[in-house]
């Protein structure tokens, strides 16, 4: 070597050092795009999660269903998740058969052979179904099932008052402790 030395480009530094933090960058993106797509509607996002109950929406969706649902403009033929007020923040899932947003939508269940007693507006739609997926509300009912619950806190309580074997363990090790200072006593004579 003659000692001569190489300068760094100064824009190799930086592309790498950027280039470092793309990862994170990447999931920072995933993350905030998860975000505006399941950001529920009651916190003021756009998408609104239903487990269906009952049949009058088979054979499209059956109990234990869950629907994501988005918000937007519906249109005769959509199926709508809608929240009557009078009926206290329960939700409906049906489809649209007839009406206007502003005037008032007409409604009806897939097995159903009446239309809904509702006409609910723009203003009560929380969302056009959009994805559909089988049984997975089935799978939430049970974990928020009162008896599931109630069974996982007595088990909780259970384990916390359980007597334990340390008591046992503090008593070998103090004979130990004993048994050891004796045969040190005696080696000291």
């Amino acid at each position: 070597m003659d000692g001569t030395v190489v300068a760094e480009q100064p824009g190799v530094t930086t592309s790498r050092r950027l280039l470092s933090h793309a990862p994170e960058v990447i999931l920072w993106a995933l993350a905030g795009l998860a975000a505006f797509f399941l950001w529920p509607s009651s916190l003021g996002g756009c998408t609104t999660l239903t487990i269906v109950s009952g049949e009058s929406m088979e054979p499209t969706y059956f109990t234990g269903d869950l629907v994501v649902s988005r918000c937007g403009g519906p249109a005769v033929g959509d199926v709508v998740v809608y929240q009557p007020v009078v009926i206290g923040g329960g939700r409906i899932i049906h489809r649209i058969v007839d009406g206007a947003g502003d005037t008032g939508w007409i409604l009806q269940g897939d097995n159903n052979s009446w239309i809904d007693p509702f006409s609910p507006t723009n203003a009560e739609v929380l969302g056009i179904a959009t994805l559909h997926i089988p049984k997975v509300g089935l799978v939430a009912r049970s974990i928020t099932s009162p008896w599931v619950w109630g069974s996982l806190i007595i088990l909780a309580l259970a384990i916390l008052v359980w007597p334990r074997a340390e008591d046992d363990d503090e008593d070998e090790q103090g004979d130990d402790a004993e048994s050891a200072s004796s045969t040190s006593a005696e080696d000291q004579k």
